[in-house]
């Protein structure tokens, strides 16, 4: 009976990969909000390489050899709205891998391939108003650069440029030990800011030399991408929470620390936080988040199990005090309310399909939701765009109207926005 259960599930797979032969992640259901369209720029897509020099080698730290100094090379996935060449087409194959590490045998890093909806080494298109405001997305731990590519594509059709991470020592390919994830998300994030700022300088011989506006700057994290994204705006971790690295070096994302508050960086206009942990582990203290104050989109479902939702995602919500936040719930949502569908290669390994789908929602349906209010959040932020009203949403009946208003859900059609939570609190 296991041997045909096997074969059923790998049928099954075998013809989803058919049917979905042309599938593109992120494409609008006909029951997707109003904002989940696509944009109406053609994108472009380019692999970089940024190597950060003479960082800390946590890993190998010890007490004989307490500062140990290695580069840190991180692969940058980015998407941009492009002028394509005749012939050209908007069609890409990403490849990635599945798995929980190099040496994982339960879960082996498995290669492979999905569509994507971008024209690879596509030349730029000047932007009608300037340049593009940036975004820099940081993934999960493990994850890839190549993960929300629903989002990020969707993004770049929209006018944005958007710059998604390989974080090393954190991707799927090759994690390691937790230290590293802990000291380096909110440092690898500045430094590919810094990093864009240098290759958008007329004159750097970057192809997005004169394209993007560092200046103006969001950051989208996922679970320790979100935390990173949160360290990086202001939100120092407890005196606590240093002891989680041997030899006091995550000291330097403490709150209070001088170094620490004087790399507030003021590029930085707005966060989306995807999930992001750390509140159920006691991270940041109340003073801690009191320094954010860059306005940020919460996400979350209020199951996750690996965030947490009341001592977690929600803690963090109602503790940025200074910040003007809002929370997007997926009700009977666990952890994954960021990324990709579940490729069909991962529907063979349980431990595989799970890093992605959610037991309850259809990753399709949270991809398009997502777009929708992530693209309201930066529209207003980056762009001044008039999209307030998307935002300013009252409380469901649970036949989808609203209540005493029978309006809807600006941008949802009439019964689409159940099993949503929204929840907005202004900056005191």
């Amino acid at each position: 009976m296991k041997a045909v259960s096997r074969m059923l599930v790998l049928a099954v797979a075998l013809a989803a990969a058919q049917v979905g032969a042309q599938e593109y992640y992120g494409d609008f259901r006909p029951d997707a909000p109003e904002l989940a369209a696509r944009g109406p720029l053609q994108v472009g897509v380019r692999t970089l390489v940024a190597e950060h020099k003479d960082q800390l080698d946590i890993l190998h730290a010890t007490a004989g050899q307490p500062n140990p100094r290695y580069s840190r090379k991180l692969t940058l996935e980015v998407w941009y709205p492009a002028r394509l060449a005749a012939g050209q087409k908007e069609h890409t194959v990403y490849t990635d891998v599945l798995g929980a590490g190099a040496n994982d045998p339960k879960r082996p890093n498995t290669p492979f391939q999905f569509n994507g909806r971008a024209a690879r080494d596509a030349a730029p298109a000047a932007g009608q108003g300037g340049r593009y405001p940036l975004v820099i997305v940081s993934h999960g731990y493990p994850g890839s650069r190549l993960q929300m590519s629903y989002l990020t594509e969707n993004l770049a059709s929209k006018g944005y440029v958007v710059v998604a991470i390989d974080h090393l020592e954190s991707t799927r390919a090759d994690k390691a030990g937790f230290p590293s994830t802990l000291l380096n998300r909110r440092l690898d994030d500045l430094f590919v800011l810094d990093t864009v700022a240098a290759w958008a300088k007329p004159g750097s011989g970057n192809f997005l030399a004169g394209v993007v506006d560092a200046d103006n700057t969001a950051l989208i994290g996922y679970s320790m991408g979100g935390y990173g994204a949160l360290n990086a705006v202001g939100a120092g971790i407890s005196a606590s929470a240093v002891a989680y690295v041997p030899g006091g070096s995550l000291a330097i994302n403490q709150q209070g620390n001088q170094q620490y508050e004087a790399q507030r960086d003021a590029r930085i206009k707005a966060v989306v936080a995807f999930a992001p942990w750390g509140a159920a582990n006691q991270v940041w203290d109340a003073a801690g988040l009191a320094g954010v104050r860059t306005p940020t989109l919460f996400i979350s479902g209020d199951q996750d199990d690996v965030a947490g939702y009341k001592d977690g995602v929600l803690k963090l919500f109602e503790g940025t005090v200074h910040a003007n936040r809002y929370l997007l719930t997926y009700v009977g949502g666990r952890h994954n309310s960021a990324p990709n569908p579940p490729s069909p290669a991962a529907w063979s390994n349980f431990d595989d399909f799970m890093a992605y789908s959610e037991p309850v929602w259809d990753s399709r349906r949270i991809n398009n939701i997502n777009q929708h209010f992530v693209t309201a959040f930066l529209g207003i932020q980056l762009k001044q765009q008039p999209f307030q009203s998307y935002l300013d949403l009252p409380p469901l009946q649970a036949d989808g109207t609203a209540k005493p208003d029978p309006g809807l859900w600006k941008g949802f059609a009439k019964r689409t926005a159940l099993g949503l939570e929204w929840r907005h609190l202004p900056a005191q």
